[in-house]
């Protein structure tokens, strides 16, 4: 058995650890890059004779769990025969293709094909269909499907939890394990065909949600899109999966991830942002997650039917034929129609409750009210689903039995599986359609029906209704499905509750006949303009906007197994080199160097918050060095910085942002002379109090130059919303006083006009300047937003004022992230090593106390005229 400590998925699963055999590589002769293929079966060594394009159409490859594909094998020939499945979303969705753009499906087809054919049935699906099978063998195929996808995906999605054997099975990694197998084998098959530079990769649904990683560690710049056809659980139910954090982190190597309503999307992010620390934004309608310098965009659009195909369906004869058959057979009777697959998410032992209430509550809907049932065959197999079928059909019998009699019988079950021209029939004569799912991903029946209903000229003419006559349809849907909120004239009910159920029902059946109307009408208008074709070109045209600044970034794939991702950033954002620094900071005479607290030299995750000797030490020997100017600009009060740094003698401190500050340890704190007025306090103290008391893990922290109130350890979703809440009250109140609001990370935060950490550096600076001792190199060290005024600062100071040469500036911030400086380090492990390097190649020697009065001097005479100017405040560090 493989080791649960087993680290790298990527490498397992292209190894021979669970003895399955590698499907075999069936397309020789695939152009995956722009050029000319040479005939290498041939043998030939020039490909002058060859007569090909210049130019590779852009391709669309399409992955999913199963070909759009019918199979069947002659028994005579033994040959086997393939067609288009008419029917299938992914064959349907093409329509909403550039007709330029070559179309290629990658699946798996769902029959077994033997070992010895897979070469030549590669080779024709290639040529006849553009489609590239996936053989899997049929244990991992077990494994892969009934087992991971079915047992723990399948049901999880739809919020079951396995808390009992009855109800679900314990995880087994080794069903994992052959889940991401499987996913590596789709992505293999996805590479021989795919040129990385032009063509689009739409992967779908739950069977392929680790295919991104694979795909993106091969081609770092590959355009990929992801949709979910499933509902995606609540973060309470998806975190007890255990492997969560995997699968959203293989998610997120897509550009663009779709749902089909925003309950599923805001789950997702929930669970990103309470699993994976991330946060997303929405900026002109798009909704983005910023991770590791991409943006991967999330988009909201449910899918739609092929109205051709319905109606193609409407006008055959047979559907005609089926159509009067069905009226004759109900004739005088209401029809009310039902289609479901038969698993135990459909709800239809709780539909068929809901209308033996509906005959009990209403004695004279017997003999006039009929409900048939469409039983769809089940995708899965199980004890449950058997357990579902055996309810479905004792209910049905206990119904009939009750409220039937010669010749009337309230509930039809029709199951097995029944042609489209069948479904098409029924859809159209019955007056009221129920779709009762307690769970469902999107379910296109109630779409189906209402297209139907519409009817076509010659189903009106083969009912003898004429063309100009209303149409009218009434719905009741589960509001926990997909396409609830999109039926905005639909009765929606609680499936559980049997009795609004029914009373739904009664209300869709004696509606008056205008009111059905209308409702049809509004339905129909949405349905027709968002159909299968609207989708996928929105989804199409999403994903080539998410990915238009491929290559305008530098990337790097970092991580290893299903943790890899990449790591994108601007062509002028790098990291900052040790040896770089170092060899600058040797060339150099006279340095002012600036260093953020939290974040930067202690780490935020760290529950002890002062300094460690390490820090302290090489500080000192920073500091030690007469040619530097060290000092700490920090948010934090001037109290605990100050006992925190008392070891620091030549180390100067900004506290609050730079509200107070000193030289050195033995000089006096001096304060911001602009701020003076702090009656703000007694308005937003109180308002403050109040969002505290509501919101259970906040706290306000008080200094003497500023508020803050934090949030970090509040639920997230309910401190953030309580955090815009709050910023959007103070701004309010505290419109005429002489501060400034600012939200930061997990903090709102109030504080004077006119103090930042960007006059702190400018304020420096300029001393040093003025002292005929101007610096000529510059560096600043920071994580937060109140940080990017000091990387802006030290570059308009130095350039501002007079100097005899341009100093040597290194902005850098701590993570990969948006900002104005040019560098970055990984995290304070980094910053602590790099100041180390710089420490170890200091000149140090004692500092006489001369120097350090030669800079406080001018200071003491310029204090009347201390301009702190207008830079824009920030939040705290």
């Amino acid at each position: 058995m493989v080791s649960r400590s087993y680290m790298s998925l990527l490498e397992f699963a292209s190894g021979d650890m669970l003895n399955f055999p590698q499907t075999p590589r069936t397309l020789p002769r695939v152009m995956t890059v722009p050029g000319i293929i040479s005939d290498v079966d041939s043998g030939a060594s020039s490909n002058e004779d060859l007569d090909v394009p210049s130019k590779i159409r852009e391709k669309i490859i399409i992955v999913a769990n199963f070909l759009p594909l019918n199979a069947q094998k002659d028994p005579e020939s033994g040959r086997w025969c393939f067609s288009f499945d008419e029917d299938a979303l992914l064959l349907q969705l093409k329509d909403g293709f550039s007709s330029d753009s070559d179309v290629v499906y990658v699946g798996s087809l769902k029959v077994d094909i033997d070992a010895r054919e897979q070469e030549e049935v590669s080779q024709r699906l290639l040529e006849e269909f553009n489609c590239v099978p996936t053989f899997l063998p049929p244990d991992l195929q077990k494994k892969f499907y009934h087992g991971f996808c079915k047992q723990y995906l399948w049901t999880l999605f739809h919020y079951m939890l396995p808390l009992s054997p009855d109800h679900g099975n314990r995880f087994d990694r080794m069903l994992w394990q052959a889940y991401v197998s499987v996913n590596k084998i789709f992505a293999d098959k996805v590479m021989e065909v795919i040129n990385p530079e032009d063509d689009y990769v739409w992967v779908h649904d739950y069977h392929l949600m680790v295919l991104p990683t694979f795909l993106r560690k091969r081609f770092n710049r590959v355009k990929l899109g992801f949709f979910l056809h499933s509902p995606f659980p609540s973060s309470e139910i998806y975190r007890t999966l255990p492997v969560r954090d995997e699968i959203l982190k293989a998610l997120l190597n897509s550009d663009l991830i779709g749902f089909h309503t925003f309950d599923y999307a805001r789950h997702f992010l929930s669970c990103c942002s309470r699993m994976l620390g991330l946060e997303y934004k929405s900026k002109r309608g798009h909704i983005g997650l910023e991770y590791f310098g991409r943006t991967v965009y999330i988009k909201i659009c449910p899918v739609g039917i092929h109205m051709g195909r319905l109606e193609s369906a409407l006008n055959h004869p047979t559907s005609s034929i089926k159509a009067k058959e069905i009226a004759e057979q109900f004739k005088g009777k209401k029809l009310i129609i039902g289609a479901d697959d038969m698993d135990i998410f459909k709800g239809i032992s709780l539909k068929l409750l809901a209308m033996e209430q509906l005959l009990q509550q209403n004695q004279e809907l017997r003999g006039k009210l009929v409900l048939v049932q469409i039983v769809n065959p089940a995708r899965s197999t199980g004890k449950d689903v058997q357990e579902a079928k055996r309810e479905t059909y004792m209910t049905t019998r206990r119904i009939n039995k009750v409220f039937g009699f010669p010749g009337y019988e309230p509930v039809i079950l029709i199951d097995r599986k029944v042609p489209t021209y069948e479904k098409t029939a029924y859809y159209a004569l019955a007056e009221c359609c129920i779709v009762n799912a307690v769970r469902d991903g999107m379910n296109l029946v109630p779409y189906k029906y209402i297209v139907c209903r519409q009817g076509t000229a010659k189903m009106d003419e083969a009912l003898g209704i004429t063309s100009a006559s209303p149409r009218a349809s009434t719905l009741v849907v589960s509001e926990f499905i997909g396409c609830s909120p999109s039926l905005s004239g639909a009765i929606r009910v609680n499936p559980w509750d049997i009795d609004a159920v029914a009373d739904a029902l009664n209300l869709a059946i004696t509606m008056p006949d205008l009111e059905k109307q209308l409702r049809h009408e509004k339905h129909f208008r949405y349905i027709s303009s968002h159909d299968v074709a609207y989708w996928s070109c929105s989804f199409l045209q999403d994903l080539e906007r998410a990915c238009k600044d491929h290559y305008s970034k530098r990337s790097w794939g970092i991580g290893f197994g299903l943790s890899f991702r990449i790591l994108s950033l601007s062509p002028s954002f790098r990291k900052l080199s040790v040896d770089h620094i170092v060899s600058a900071y040797k060339r150099t005479k006279r340095r002012a160097i600036f260093l953020d607290y939290d974040g930067t030299v202690v780490s935020q995750a760290s529950i002890i918050k002062t300094p460690t000797p390490e820090v302290i030490s090489v500080l000192n020997n920073l500091c030690n060095d007469p040619e530097n100017t060290v000092f700490i600009v920090s948010g934090r009060g001037k109290n605990s910085l100050g006992e925190w740094f008392d070891q620091c003698e030549n180390l100067g401190i900004a506290a609050e942002h730079g509200y107070f500050i000193r030289w050195s340890r033995t000089s006096n704190w001096e304060t911001n002379p602009i701020a003076t007025d702090f009656d703000w306090k007694r308005i937003a103290e109180p308002v403050m109090t109040s969002y505290t008391e509501k919101t259970d893990g906040s706290y306000i922290e008080a200094k003497e130059s500023a508020l803050v109130w934090h949030h970090q350890d509040a639920d997230p979703d309910f401190g953030s919303c309580q955090a815009k809440e709050l910023l959007d009250h103070l701004e309010n109140v505290l419109a005429n006083e002489p501060v400034v609001v600012k939200r930061g990370q997990h903090i709102v935060e109030v504080k004077p006009q006119g103090v930042t950490k960007g006059l702190v550096a400018e304020k420096v600076l300029s001393t040093m300047i003025s002292n005929s001792k101007p610096p000529d190199f510059v560096m600043c060290i920071g994580d937060d937003r109140s940080d990017e005024d000091m990387f802006e600062s030290i570059s308009t100071t130095s350039y501002s004022l007079c100097l005899p040469a341009a100093p040597e500036i290194f902005a850098c911030t701590v993570g990969q992230k948006p900002s104005k400086a040019r560098y970055y380090l990984d995290d304070t492990v980094d910053v602590v090593r790099l100041l180390q390097g710089l420490a170890t190649a200091s000149n140090i020697k004692p500092r006489s106390g001369g120097c350090l009065m030669q800079l406080m001097v001018p200071l003491e005479r310029r204090m009347s005229t201390w301009d702190y100017g207008c830079l824009e405040s920030s939040p705290t560090d």
